[in-house]
């Protein structure tokens, strides 16, 4: 049999452009495991066929690609790494897009909203009144996404009984949420008449100023700068306050993508 020619750690390094200090991280995670080590001096030995594996691992690195999501490129087939890519830079670009989003709300909030007319277009509606099947529940933020996708499904689930719903469900805040305070909130789905055996109210009718976020803007904390935006746009017009501040949801959020538009932040007042 023929001998495989092989190179010291130093040689490897070198032509591979890896550090001998990455080369081990490397090889302590099953990356890229030399050929040999000398069981007396713990000299490490590496093929010359291992130097496409090595550079490829430094190339994914450059892109701050876990070691976890490195090796999984890895170990895929030929033909499916480069949708294993797509798919990390995919996720990369959307994580970005919502750290941008709250970098811009932080940015407002630190210089007291200063900046928040040029984040969010703020228009004004009136709303019919409406007959709506209701939960209500006191909650604290960190369980409040999980809470109203549940209770809008029990409410969805009500409504298909007689006709569905009528229009877009909605979520009020009667009192502030957050870590700390816990509402209460009420989540309402409109309907064209009320369902026996299931609490319902008729939601007045109202003219509220209101702003439309995209899918990746419906997250806590930059989500309050859309509230901040409203409250700002009403007191500005002179306009007195008459309602809670509330969600709209008129998307399948389940169908929708990050940029797509799903949610307008409304705030009822008096013209």
């Amino acid at each position: 049999m023929e001998d495989v020619p092989v190179m010291s750690i130093g040689e490897f390094a070198r032509r591979s452009r890896l550090s001998p200090k990455a080369l081990r991280l490397y090889e302590r995670q099953g990356l890229l495991v030399p050929t040999a080590v000398d069981p007396v001096t713990g000299y490490r030995s590496y093929a010359e066929d291992q130097l496409d594996a090595a550079r490829l691992i430094g190339r994914l690195r450059r892109l701050d690609m876990p070691l976890a999501v490195v090796g999984a490129v890895l170990a895929a087939p030929a033909d499916a790494r480069a949708d294993l890519v797509a798919e990390y830079w995919a996720a990369v670009v959307r994580r970005i897009a919502v750290q941008s989003d709250l970098a811009a709300y932080l940015r407002s909030m630190l210089s007291e909203g200063k900046g928040l007319s040029a984040m969010y277009e703020v228009s004004s509606r009136a709303v019919p009144d409406q007959v709506v099947l209701t939960e209500q529940r006191h909650i604290r933020q960190p369980e409040l996404s999980g809470w109203i996708g549940a209770a809008m499904s029990r409410l969805f689930t009500t409504a298909l009984t007689d006709g569905g719903p009528s229009g877009s469900p909605f979520v009020i805040y009667h009192g502030e949420v957050t870590e700390d305070s816990d509402g209460p909130v009420e989540v309402c789905v409109p309907v064209a008449r009320e369902v026996a055996g299931t609490p319902s109210r008729v939601e007045p009718a109202h003219t509220e100023a209101f702003v439309r976020l995209r899918k990746r803007e419906v997250r806590y904390p930059q989500i309050l700068g859309a509230f901040d935006a409203v409250a700002t746009w009403v007191t500005d017009q002179g306009h007195p306050l008459t309602e809670a501040p509330r969600e709209v949801y008129f998307a399948d959020w389940e169908k929708i993508g990050p940029d797509d538009p799903a949610c307008d932040i409304a705030l009822p007042f008096k013209p």
